[in-house]
C-alpha cells in the first residue's frame, strides 16, 4: 500500500485525461504548467486516462517523485 511520508495537505485531480505512457517528469510538468501548484508541496496529484478506468498518483517524497498506478478490477 502506498503511504506518503509527509502529511498530505491536499489532493488534486488533474482536469484532463492523461496518456499513461508519460514519465514521472512528464506528469510533474503537467502539474506545474496546468494546475499551477508546486510539485514539492505535501500534496497528491491524481491522473485519469481517457476511458477513466485507470488511476495514476504522483507525489514528492523526501528525495524524489513517487508514482503509483492503480487499475481497479
Amino acid at each position: 500500500m502506498m503511504r506518503p511520508d509527509a502529511k498530505v495537505e491536499k489532493i488534486y485531480l488533474y482536469p484532463k485525461p492523461v496518456d499513461f505512457r508519460k514519465s514521472i517528469d512528464g506528469l510533474a510538468a503537467l502539474v506545474e504548467l496546468g494546475v499551477k501548484v508546486a510539485v514539492f508541496d505535501p500534496v497528491l496529484f491524481v491522473f485519469l486516462n481517457k476511458p477513466r478506468n485507470r488511476v495514476k498518483i504522483l507525489y514528492w517524497e523526501r528525495n524524489g517523485f513517487v508514482t503509483a498506478p492503480r487499475i481497479p478490477h
